[in-house]
């Protein structure tokens, strides 16, 4: 997603986390074309995504963070199946969601959805 478009997006209050689900390639590796619908179900489906913006009071409770802040912006993410506010996009959605509704960082979405 271009800067541009990243910053016509909502900016997160509070504690939130602005979060753009992973959307998988049109070809699998075997060469299969996937459908416009079977790429939306992966997308909206999906639990993996790329932190776009963060919050100004995101992780900043020192009682519920003592290590601190569980992503930052830029880092792949696992969240939960049904984490956030969906927010319909041109190309897709995006997710508005707590601080806590992080529940992982990973490298490469592409590595862990094979695995």
């Amino acid at each position: 997603m271009k800067d541009s478009a990243i910053e016509k997006l909502p900016r997160p209050t509070g504690w939130r986390i602005l979060v753009l689900p992973y959307k998988r390639n049109e070809k699998t590796k075997g060469g299969i074309i996937l459908t416009d619908q079977s790429l939306e179900e992966s997308q909206v489906a999906s639990s993996i995504g790329l932190v776009l913006k963060i919050g100004p009071d995101a992780y900043k409770e020192k009682e519920k963070f003592p290590n601190g802040p569980w992503c930052k912006e830029k880092d792949w993410v696992i969240f939960g199946k049904y984490a956030g506010s969906r927010i319909k996009i041109t190309d897709g959605e995006v997710r508005l969601m707590n601080d806590d509704e992080i529940l992982g960082v990973i490298d490469n979405p592409e590595d862990f959805l094979t695995m």
